[in-house]
């Protein structure tokens, strides 16, 4: 299989059948890294989880915490503490050998007027996460309330020479973003395309960020797929449903549109039978 599907790691802990069904499925997850998980889950579950999964055959990654952390913050205490939680991050993210890694950059319209300050302290957050790790997988960076591409563009051509990317996260675009008001979506593939690796897919109304399987919302996933083939692009991707209804209706909406889903490495087999 050649994508990924969001399992929150917390939830293993507190039931054993989400393992079991990635397993089951084999489905390589996107395993969710919160504050919960790393105050809560000792070191010798995340290595026998990663065992698990190594044991199967099974590639993760793994998507960093992100729950009130400001890796631009111009208040010091702040951009301290968000500093000290991506550090400590990085060092359970190694017992899992990641393909890649996912993180926010969580700009937001109170640091519009604050903007050189905010990339700088956000590129320095970064480097400083990312030099702890020499030899570190992709990090791929993904918006969230960004209502413009320009700032993460900025963001990522500073960071050029630390192997950081961009997470598109089409559902955040249409929800969060107000992409589905401003209808800018191939402005967001055109100005993030030189950096695009991966995507984020879920569906929504346009309003909230449901996670919604794929076709159950209002995203036009005709015209993601025809930006992607116009600029021949060809990132991976994770699926992020909230239910297994959902990770199902997403599996039956690829198989309707499987051509557009081979630009995006998928192969006969990779979509269980259910």
């Amino acid at each position: 299989m050649s994508y990924f599907t969001n399992l929150p790691l917390r939830y293993i802990t507190q039931d054993q059948s989400y393992l079991d069904f990635f397993l089951t499925y084999r489905i390589n997850p996107e395993l969710g890294l919160d504050a919960i998980a790393m105050d809560e889950i000792e070191e010798s579950t995340h290595r026998e989880i990663a065992e698990n999964l190594q044991q199967a055959s099974l590639p993760c990654s793994i998507h960093l915490p992100f729950h009130d952390l400001q890796p631009g913050s111009i208040d010091n205490l702040i951009l301290n503490a968000t500093r000290e939680r991506l550090k400590k991050s990085i060092q359970i993210a190694k017992l899992y050998n990641p393909q890649f890694m996912v993180a926010h950059t969580n700009f937001i319209p109170l640091y519009e007027n604050f903007f050189p300050q905010w990339l700088n302290r956000a590129v320095r957050t970064w480097m400083s996460i990312l030099d702890d790790w020499p030899d570190h997988p992709p990090l791929y960076l993904e918006n969230v309330r960004e209502t413009d591409p320009r700032p993460l563009n900025d963001l990522l051509s500073e960071l050029s020479d630390y192997n950081v990317k961009f997470c598109f996260d089409v559902g955040h675009w249409a929800s969060y973003g107000s992409g589905s008001r401003y209808r800018n979506l191939s402005h967001w593939i055109q100005t993030m395309g030189p950096f695009l690796r991966h995507l984020h897919l879920h569906d929504n109304d346009g309003l909230e960020d449901l996670h919604l399987g794929l076709g159950q919302g209002k995203i036009s996933w005709v015209e993601l797929f025809g930006g992607l083939e116009l600029l021949e692009l060809s990132p991976t991707f994770t699926l992020e449903p909230h239910t297994k209804e959902d990770l199902e209706t997403s599996w039956t909406f690829m198989k309707k549109r499987f051509s557009w889903f081979t630009r995006l490495g998928i192969e006969k087999g990779d979509i269980p039978e259910f």
